[in-house]
């Protein structure tokens, strides 16, 4: 990671270099590993250090765009340069007022020593207490263990200058036999907490009861999902509904929902990028402070996140949400937590249907009803009288994510970190009743 006298030092020759009426200035630096196993045997190791700038230069209301990777004088230099070229020749956006002002940006804790100087050893030591019980069981394990160390810096012409730095320790294993698989994976902050022991038997024990599956007619039946399968369907509904910018260009599912119930009153979903339970992100892309923004309140939509240009049109304040410069998404929730039910065993409220591990390649067929299709994987099992009697083989859907949290009956107590390439979240299993199956599967 970089030293902040570098980053001011850098950040003060982009200003001076700079003619436009304001300026912002993003270094990133990203020091990355990866080992990779299949065949219960490491495979590839893979260590990558990135640094990059990006500069908005700001004339009235016309934005330029400019990235380099070199911190050097002359190379700040050229990146200020074209942004300010591309700006003159940009679009005006009639909607932009300025780039933020500096606000109080809470201190965060999002590091950990252990994940940020972590050895190949260290990560083959993981990998070897996942592969080991997996060869032991007859089984072969392939996943991987990654360590990243992060550092952003956002600073404008205006006097926001805000710099974090955060690590990520993740594990992940898919434990396959002849006719079966299961899957788990671990994420966290620190290196030291990702229990690897517990990944392995989760997954060698789902692995193993996937053995010679039955097969199912397509239809509607009621499901458990697990975390895994939880965190897709509520990334999916976030992510396309709870956006500003969604709701304002007419393409959200809260077009004038906003007050109303959506779904059932034992849905609560907030974002909540500095709270507990997730990775935390002390403020955005545009040096924000990040803000915790209630989107759902016992089924009631309350909520939607901001960037500064969404906000500006409503003559409202950022609530932190920006992305990278140059993305075209707009704001959107990134930290999400789903509060959790009372409930210790799901399984043993329903009476027929499917316990479902995770989904796999799932795809929106239509985003105003956030209708996904995608497949199960690694772990479909069926329920009776409470009790998993049977796996089965995997099953395809065509289901609207937002008709099954309207139709969700529990929640469970115990939650569980979830985190992919754009959004972490804190996630119960849900019982939900009727999920729609299309097709089957021949594994």
């Amino acid at each position: 990671m970089l030293p902040e006298p570098v980053l001011r030092a850098t950040v003060e020759r982009a200003l001076a270099a700079s003619t436009a009426d304001q300026t912002e200035v993003v270094i990133t630096v990203t020091d990355a590993a990866l080992t990779r196993f299949a065949n219960n045997a490491i495979h590839q190791q893979v260590a990558e250090y990135t640094m990059a700038l990006t500069v908005r230069a700001v004339f009235g209301q016309r934005i330029g765009l400019a990235s380099g990777a070199d911190l050097s004088a002359e190379g700040v230099a050229r990146v200020v340069s074209q942004a300010c070229a591309n700006a003159r020749h940009a679009p005006e956006i009639p909607d932009f007022r300025a780039l933020p002002a500096p606000r109080p940006i809470p201190p965060t804790a999002g590091w950990s020593e252990a994940t940020a100087r972590c050895s190949p050893e260290a990560r083959a030591h993981l990998v070897a207490l996942i592969c080991q019980p997996a060869l032991s069981a007859g089984l072969r394990a392939a996943g991987h263990v990654e360590t990243r160390a992060e550092q952003r810096l956002v600073a404008n012409s205006r006097g926001v200058f805000a710099v974090h730095q955060q690590t990520i320790a993740s594990a992940l294993a898919v434990v396959s036999g002849e006719d079966g698989s299961g899957y788990a994976d671990r994420f966290g902050m620190d290196l030291n907490a990702i229990d690897a022991e517990g990944l392995a038997q989760e997954a060698i024990g789902r692995a193993r009861l996937t053995r010679a599956p039955v097969e199912l007619p397509v239809g509607e039946y009621d499901v458990v999902l697990e975390p895994y399968a939880v965190a897709d369907l509520v990334s999916f509904v976030a992510l396309l509904g709870f956006s500003a910018r969604a709701v304002q260009e007419q393409t959200s599912f809260l077009c004038g929902r906003l007050g109303e119930r959506i779904f059932g009153e034992n849905i609560t979903l907030w974002d909540d990028p500095t709270g507990p339970g997730v990775i935390p992100e002390p403020f955005d892309w545009e040096g924000v402070p990040c803000q915790r923004v209630e989107l759902v309140t016992e089924g009631v939509a309350t909520g939607l996140v901001y960037d500064t240009l969404t906000a500006g049109r409503e003559g409202k304040e950022s609530t932190g949400h920006a992305l990278p410069p140059g993305a075209a998404a707009g704001p959107l929730p990134r930290h999400l937590v789903l509060a959790p039910g009372t409930t210790d065993d799901l399984v043993r409220l329903v009476d027929r249907g499917l316990l479902v591990t995770r989904f796999w390649y799932t795809r929106t067929v239509h985003p105003l009803m956030v209708t996904v299709t995608g497949m199960t994987r690694d772990g479909l099992f069926l329920i009776e009288r409470g009790e998993v009697v049977a796996p089965v083989k995997n099953l395809r859907f065509t289901q609207s994510y937002l008709r099954a949290l309207e139709r969700v009956v529990a929640l469970g107590r115990e939650t569980k970190l979830q985190l992919d390439e754009l959004v972490n979240c804190r996630v119960p299993p849900v019982y939900i009743a009727g999920w729609t199956f299309t097709g089957a599967t021949e594994f």
